[in-house]
């Protein structure tokens, strides 16, 4: 079968993502932000009930957010107070998963020269995850509390097309569980409701090409390793 130019736009948008751990010093347009977002609304939630909500911060308002988690992580006591709000990794590992969890983390400290001793380069690393790493803008994504697994499944769409949408454009992103655990800090900052939680962040602009971490491209399973045919 042959593909036709719209087909290989697609897949070359979903398999040119990847997690993008460093980006260019380059605003990104008002105008393609919010394309972005209008594009990713189309995502699937049942019976419509689109339940996303997004806080794009960018500028002052980014580095503020940055600041106000950077000052109670690099503070042991103060982190140590800090838990995410909910379990977004299993509480037990077994294998395969821990297996290609471990991979991944060993992969990316490889590339930057983190030894397994280095235990304050890898600490510096993960805090870059607060600065959105330096991205030009920060997504910070909500859902309404009452609000139940389905919602998330359908979230999970909806994130998963806006970074679809930003390759598209080529821009990058880097999805980020980490910010969680600062849900707090991150509701006092942006003036979250009480019935709002947080579910994640989100990094987008321009992929710095120079980045050494920016080379890592995670490993995937072949499809006879997770699919069942049957007729």
């Amino acid at each position: 079968m042959i593909n036709s130019p719209q087909q290989e736009a697609v897949d070359a948008a979903i398999t040119s993502r990847r997690s993008i751990r460093a980006f260019l010093d380059k605003p990104v347009e008002r105008a393609d932000i919010e394309r972005i977002l209008d594009v990713a609304a189309r995502a699937p939630s049942g019976t419509n009930t689109q339940p996303w909500k997004v806080y794009v911060l960018t500028g002052e308002a980014r580095e503020r957010l940055s600041q106000a988690i950077l000052a109670v992580n690099g503070d042991p006591e103060q982190a140590s107070r800090h838990t995410e709000e909910y379990a977004y990794y299993p509480r037990e590992w077994i294998s395969p998963y821990v297996d290609r969890r471990r991979k991944v983390g060993w992969d990316l400290y490889t590339l930057l020269g983190l030894t397994r001793d280095n235990k304050a380069g890898m600490a510096a690393q993960h805090a870059r995850n607060y600065r959105f790493f330096d991205a030009p803008v920060g997504l910070i994504f909500t859902i309404d509390r009452i609000m139940e697994q389905g919602s998330w499944l359908d979230y999970g769409m909806f994130l998963q097309n806006i970074m679809v949408a930003a390759r598209g454009r080529g821009l990058d992103t880097c999805p980020q569980a980490a910010f969680t655990q600062y849900h707090r800090v991150i509701a006092q900052q942006l003036g979250l409701p009480e019935n709002e939680m947080v579910v994640c962040g989100m990094a987008l602009g321009w992929a710095d090409p120079e980045k050494v971490e920016n080379s890592l491209v995670t490993e995937r399973e072949p499809v006879g390793q997770f699919a069942r045919f049957m007729e």
